[in-house]
């Protein structure tokens, strides 16, 4: 599938337009809960703009697990339950989503979501598989899979509003490599692991990407 996927891509204040590089970040952070970062890699990836400034900092983790097979149509992630805890963000400045939505520094975890197809979502995305972020203070279990209301509501309170804070995800292909990879003309997509499936995720973007 490809990345041309930028519903609330995030885009920094003073790096938006630089070019990036990835570097090996340290530990989870410690706002996490500890069961949550146990379960997160024990080097993450950090994204830093032209200047040496750190935009984000992200941790998947080692191994997720699988349920019955999701065959609704526009769904990439078909074996991961809505709701499975995938990682976990770190934003060291303000950023703000293609909304025009703040999202504060702060830590965040990053839960699987797949956005209704009610017709409010007409075009946002080839795939329905978002990440949405919540207050690392407040979801603090890493079993739990809220479902898509209580999910959403969890998410709206990172931005104060009533939409949630998300990042554009889907499966990518086993033969990507890994890294940061420039996709159009302004957003910047990580392809990694969660556990042992390969996923392309867009870090930084603009509305217009």
């Amino acid at each position: 599938m490809t990345a041309r996927l930028f519903v609330t891509a995030l885009t920094a204040a003073l790096t938006a337009f630089g070019q990036y590089k990835i570097e090996t970040a340290g530990p989870a952070p410690s706002e996490l809960a500890p069961g949550i970062r146990a379960a997160l890699q024990k080097e993450g990836a950090k994204v830093v703009g032209a200047n040496g400034s750190v935009v984000c900092e992200v941790w998947f983790r080692t191994a997720v697990p699988s349920g019955p097979p999701n065959n609704e149509l526009g769904i990439s992630l078909t074996t991961i339950p809505h709701g499975t805890l995938l990682g976990a963000v770190r934003y060291p400045g303000e950023v703000t989503d293609r909304r025009g939505l703040q999202v504060k520094p702060g830590v965040y975890t990053l839960r699987l979501s797949f956005y209704v197809p009610d017709g409010n979502h007409q075009g946002i995305a080839t795939q329905r598989d978002f990440l949405l972020m919540s207050l690392a203070a407040e979801d603090t279990s890493l079993d739990v899979t809220p479902n898509f209301a209580d999910l959403t509501k969890m998410s709206a309170k990172v931005t104060g509003g009533n939409h949630p804070a998300s990042l554009s995800l889907w499966k990518a292909e086993p033969s990507q490599a890994a890294g940061l990879v420039k996709e159009g003309e302004s957003d910047w997509a990580l392809y990694t692991k969660v556990g042992d499936v390969p996923i392309g995720v867009i870090l930084i973007g603009t509305a217009g990407g």
